[in-house]
């Protein structure tokens, strides 16, 4: 016996609107990280506390799943000589590679996918701006390659060209806010919006649910007897963008790229009846798309490491075929190929009839409404997802990138 997916293209995304007054929405972060409140949705049952005592809150066997990707200062400002700025918002890279560790050691020239800002004043030729690095003076020169619907392919080049376009950003970039806070970024921003766990360059927006986090704190999870691990998924500037269309069957979800390592698949594999509990909707999204992963190997649908948006309502799955044998495909897959990592893009969409099948709750902040990420919370709570957002509206609660926590088991 085969069983069907479901399908969930025909939800309307008014039904998880809600009311966020903008003096909600927290411009800045607390002072001190792990002060934030927390609200534990626990079976549907509501309580708050703040997040320093999660290690407390946390069901027996809990095994947390942390994204280490780092954001990187990935807008650049340049001046016209007429006076005009012109800002470029580097997404993702395209040329020599679209590996973001690699693309990131690059030497000139460079081949970036960019927002551009004001581009209406930017109609031909080259921005140039000067920098300083480790004292020596850098020209910076950025070129339209071209146009596409939503965005441009821009070419940077520098001399000298002895240093990699990831010390370009680093001293040149500014951090990549999410554009509802309003505000520039500031030099707190550079530190503040970077979970203190991040590890790998790749992203341009911050794994949010993890700025909660001391070191302090992990290591009193650590000291309760918890398990942890790590992956990747490099956030994009799409987990920002809302659904527009009328039905989420109409919306294109973003592509990001994950990476988990060898020994991660067989940690998750021998915790498979813990508590695996996600830190943040991108941790969720790459530990659920090993599942599909390992489903496409089983009936051989190439590339396997590519996980589409609709996979989980439209492939249909064999009889028996289990997370743990979607984990130990995955990790044959590695030992044939001698890799170290299972490098891949998803895609996937987690809507309301989504059956999850490696995690048991969620930690997460608080999301826009008519978002794929509060789609995401609504398939692991239901329609409780309401109760806990008004809950946290009638209490103070800040919301967003800076602002509270939630703790979720279904």
């Amino acid at each position: 016996m085969l069983m069907s997916p479901v399908n969930p293209t025909n939800i309307k995304i008014e039904d998880y609107n809600y009311q966020l007054p903008d003096n909600r929405i927290a411009k800045y972060p607390l002072k001190q990280r792990d002060l934030s409140k927390l609200l534990i949705m626990n079976k549907g049952e509501i309580s708050e506390s703040t997040f320093q005592n999660i290690p407390k809150l946390l069901p027996k066997d809990s095994f947390l799943l942390f994204n280490e990707t780092r954001v990187i200062q990935a807008r650049l400002i340049f001046k016209k000589n007429t006076g005009a700025s012109i800002e470029i918002f580097c997404l993702e890279p395209i040329k020599p590679t679209n590996d973001f560790q690699i693309a990131l050691q690059q030497k000139p020239p460079v081949i970036w996918k960019c927002l551009v800002g004001n581009a209406r004043r930017w109609k031909e030729g080259y921005l140039e701006t000067e920098i300083n690095i480790n004292g020596q003076d850098i020209k910076l020169r950025a070129t339209i390659e071209k146009k596409l619907v939503s965005a441009y392919l821009i070419s940077f080049s520098w001399e000298p060209g002895n240093i990699s376009f990831a010390d370009i950003l680093e001293n040149s970039g500014l951090t990549p806010l999410p554009p509802y806070l309003h505000r520039k970024a500031e030099i707190s921003d550079k530190k503040r919006y970077q979970t203190i766990y991040a590890k790998l360059n790749g992203s341009v927006a911050a794994p949010t649910a993890g700025l909660h986090f001391t070191k302090s704190l992990l290591e009193k999870i650590k000291q309760k007897g918890f398990d942890t691990d790590n992956l990747i998924l490099h956030v994009g500037a799409g987990t920002f963008k809302p659904v527009s269309s009328d039905t989420i069957g109409e919306h294109k979800m973003h592509t990001e790229q994950i990476q988990v390592q060898h020994s991660t698949l067989k940690h998750l594999l021998h915790s498979i009846n813990k508590n695996i509990i996600p830190v943040g909707t991108t941790s969720m999204r790459s530990l659920e798309s090993l599942f599909w992963m390992g489903l496409r190997l089983k009936i051989n649908l190439e590339p396997f490491n590519v996980v589409s948006q609709w996979d989980p309502y439209k492939l249909t799955i064999p009889e028996n075929f289990s997370p743990e044998e979607a984990l130990k495909l995955l990790i044959n897959k590695l030992d044939e190929n001698n890799e170290p990592s299972i490098k891949g893009e998803t895609q996937l969409i987690i809507a309301p009839g989504y059956k999850f099948r490696f995690a048991k709750g969620l930690i997460t902040n608080f999301h826009q409404p008519k978002s794929t990420l509060l789609l995401l919370v609504s398939a692991l709570v239901g329609e409780d997802w309401r109760k806990a957002y008004d809950y946290a509206l009638e209490n103070n609660f800040r919301f967003l990138s800076y602002g509270d926590s939630c703790l979720f088991i279904p």
